[in-house]
């Protein structure tokens, strides 16, 4: 469904899908951004910039194109809206429609050490079948042009878009972490999964910072019993 009505049903699950930040922990203040593309209408709904939670309506949600231009909504659409851009470029064909950013605590710390997420655990596999993968350092030339969508551009190097449906998590060296699904709702699930996943991984370095990888033969069996052809992880 597009046109206003569309756009309006399509702001209602971005909406809550960005106070699920604050919900689950995700987010302060004005931190972090969801977005939903649809990609009939060739729009995108995502949250206006600087703009709290608490105060977030569904009037404020901001409706731009694949350009980033506004179509609807009187707010500043989100400053990372580029980023959104490039990746909603990258993998919609690939059945990405929802892209959640925020600056979890210990999502955050791993990007801040510039490190990726080891996969220590079977918790970790359910969702990847490698370590949550971390960018390079933003060049110092992107910082003075496009820098949202050099950031975007950074984690489609990270992530190729064949990768995207089962590599929905990555953490920005410096910044933070991006997480996809299939709609806002998924991305968000994803973003809390990988919090967890990140304080796990942080816990057991703290145990013991010697720990190996999971086998990997125990990965393929976690992250196949749910992802793979054969998938028989939950109801049908």
């Amino acid at each position: 469904m597009t046109g206003a009505a569309g756009h309006r049903e399509l702001r209602e699950r971005v909406l809550a899908a960005n106070l699920e930040l604050p919900r689950r922990g995700l987010a302060l203040y004005t931190f972090g951004n969801v977005s939903e593309l649809d990609p009939v209408a060739g729009v995108l709904a995502i949250k206006p910039s600087g703009v709290p939670y608490d105060r977030l309506g569904v009037d404020d949600i901001v409706v731009v194109d694949l350009e980033g231009r506004v179509v609807e909504g009187a707010l500043r659409p989100s400053s990372d809206t580029r980023t959104h851009v490039v990746l909603y470029r990258a993998y919609a064909a690939h059945g990405i429609r929802g892209i959640a950013h925020t600056h979890s605590t210990y999502a955050t710390a791993w990007a801040q050490a510039r490190r990726p997420i080891p996969i220590y655990g079977t918790t970790h596999a359910d969702y990847l079948a490698g370590d949550v993968p971390c960018t390079t350092v933003i060049a110092d030339e992107s910082l003075t042009g496009d820098y949202e969508a050099a950031t975007g551009e950074q984690i489609v190097a990270s992530v190729p878009a064949s990768a995207a449906r089962t590599t929905s998590m990555v953490l920005v060296a410096g910044h933070g972490p991006f997480t996809w699904g299939a709609d806002a709702t998924t991305a968000v699930y994803h973003a809390a999964m990988l919090e967890q996943i990140a304080h796990m991984a942080f816990v057991t370095q703290g145990i013991d910072p010697a720990t190996p990888r999971l086998p990997a033969p125990l990965i393929a069996k976690h992250f196949e019993r749910k992802h793979g052809k054969h998938a028989y992880y939950g109801q049908k």
